[in-house]
């Protein structure tokens, strides 16, 4: 169970076990779940309706965007933007799982709530999110603008990006799209966490004192919670990437219709009576398997890891009197 467990502090992870645990299931969930991405932020960024029964934008459904990312891009499309995308899940995973543990330890400690409640996980969960999201927010803008473009290419690299970005846009550019994200994040982490822990304890063999991390069961209970958790903050997540390509709208003239929005109220105003509340939706299909493999994967992999620095640390103790027995 991740979040501090007053059951089971002999296995409670350090700060640089959290960090290193987070981040590297932040890796390896990334290079799996990318061309999910990909085709989903494709989607969210269409004007047209994405449908196959009306076929005016250029994204008819998965299967169909899929051959045409393909076809005309070829099959690193689908990792266009993977390496600012990496950078943005190795930061986010290590802040947000160390935020989680020192918060829920710090409940324990200074209240009367029991740190492995879904209650407080909803609360932990989200806080560490919005934690996670202020400090990788560049990264997000970054991926996002990537994996965004079409071709010919706007931006040859990450560095050629980021200077073109600051030089023609400016520094607050990197920070478009933050305040529908830090809305849209806090709820949808928290639920996450909140739902991971509900599943994880209904699951559980009730005789079990110890969860043994990175089990197939974490998988099953990690994809559910991605799935319902974005689904509930959905639209939230679509506004966030239309006002990210905001100054974009050149690269992306290709794709269809390009709209530019004025702000936070702007977006959903137009995109409301321009696409109905559908338009709210658009790329859900894929978003959704992608949160399942995603979050699934994500408390899978960090549980796999924090266990294995655990347990790596607990031998370590347990070898050192031996050595020094034998010394002697």
């Amino acid at each position: 169970m991740v979040g501090y467990d007053p059951r089971a502090q002999d296995v409670a992870p350090t700060p640089q076990e959290a960090v290193i645990a987070g981040s590297s299931a932040g890796m390896v969930t990334r290079a799996i779940i990318s061309p999910f991405d990909v085709i989903k932020i494709r989607f969210q960024l269409q004007i047209e309706p994405v449908s196959s029964q009306r076929p005016t934008g250029k994204y008819l459904g998965i299967l169909q965007a899929t051959r045409c990312i393909y076809s005309e891009e070829g099959i690193s499309a689908f990792w266009k933007g993977h390496i600012p995308a990496q950078f943005l899940s190795i930061c986010f995973g290590a802040v947000q799982f160390v935020s989680f543990e020192f918060l829920t330890k710090a409940v324990h400690k200074s209240t009367l709530y029991d740190s492995q409640t879904p209650g407080v996980h909803f609360v932990c969960g989200g806080l560490a999110a919005c934690s996670a999201t202020v400090a990788c927010q560049p990264l997000d803008m970054l991926r996002t603008r990537f994996a965004a473009q079409g071709e010919p290419k706007v931006y040859r690299n990450l560095r050629h990006a980021v200077s073109t970005m600051w030089r023609s846009e400016g520094a607050l550019t990197f920070y478009r799209g933050l305040s529908p994200t830090l809305v849209a994040v806090f709820p949808y982490a928290g639920l996450q966490f909140f739902f991971y822990n509900i599943f994880k304890k209904l699951l559980s063999p009730p005789s079990k004192t110890r969860d043994s991390g990175g089990t197939f069961r974490s998988l099953i209970c990690g994809s559910g919670a991605g799935m319902i958790s974005k689904t509930i903050t959905y639209p939230c997540d679509l506004i966030k990437k239309r006002l990210q390509v905001g100054g974009f709208e050149k690269a992306r003239a290709h794709f269809g219709k390009v709209r530019s929005y004025s702000g936070l109220r702007d977006c959903v105003v137009q995109v409301a009576e321009e696409e109905g509340l559908r338009g709210f939706f658009k790329g859900l299909s894929p978003s959704l398997l992608k949160a399942a493999l995603s979050t699934g994967f994500t408390f899978f992999w960090y549980e796999f890891f924090r266990n294995a620095l655990c347990n790596a640390r607990e031998k370590r103790k347990t070898n050192v009197p031996a050595k020094d027995r034998g010394a002697r």
